[in-house]
């Protein structure tokens, strides 16, 4: 087992305090006196003062959202399954017949209108809709975040994977009505 000292390094148990390997937990700051000037010190410095907080904003905010929209989904298939089971609990199984989904649930419309007409499995559904969008919308998100920070290679790489994800939900769905 490793054990750390003084934050800074790691030691090994089983070697001596001269074999100290260091490891850094956190960048530190310069060191800048008062009437010096450095391309560390002063704006430059604040401006990565800023740039670390922004960074800290954007993950907590991604953090955030991938996890209340898995709090939502399983929340929501939660509900639909306990109004499943205390409809149909009792209903023994019959698993001779193979029964495919029906077709309105096949697509985002049809599961809204499965849910607004009262359908239990219409409410599980639009649960597990909700689980696939969550990671849509963190790229989503990202991309968004990625235009307003002007970083463009960022930008051409969210757009790929969003062009990927976008595609691989609807565009099955295109390709066969």
């Amino acid at each position: 087992m490793y054990q750390f000292d003084s934050g800074t390094q790691w030691v090994s148990p089983a070697r001596s305090e001269s074999n100290v390997v260091p490891f850094p937990l956190q960048q530190e700051a310069p060191n800048c006196d008062a009437g010096e000037l450095s391309q560390d010190c002063g704006a430059a410095g604040d401006s990565k003062v800023a740039e670390l907080s922004s960074d800290r904003q954007l993950q907590l905010a991604i953090s955030n959202l991938l996890k209340y929209g898995v709090i939502l989904a399983t929340a929501t298939v939660f509900i639909g399954a306990v109004l499943y089971l205390i409809r149909h609990g009792a209903e023994p199984a019959d698993y001779h017949i193979f029964r495919g989904e029906p077709s309105m649930f096949c697509s985002p419309a049809g599961v809204v209108s499965a849910v607004l007409s009262g359908s239990r499995r219409g409410i599980i559904q639009l649960g597990l809709l909700f689980l696939i969008a969550t990671p849509v919308v963190r790229v989503i998100f990202s991309l968004i975040t990625f235009l307003r920070q002007r970083d463009f290679t960022y930008v051409i790489v969210t757009s790929v994977v969003l062009s990927g994800l976008l595609y691989s939900l609807i565009g099955a769905y295109f390709r066969f009505q």
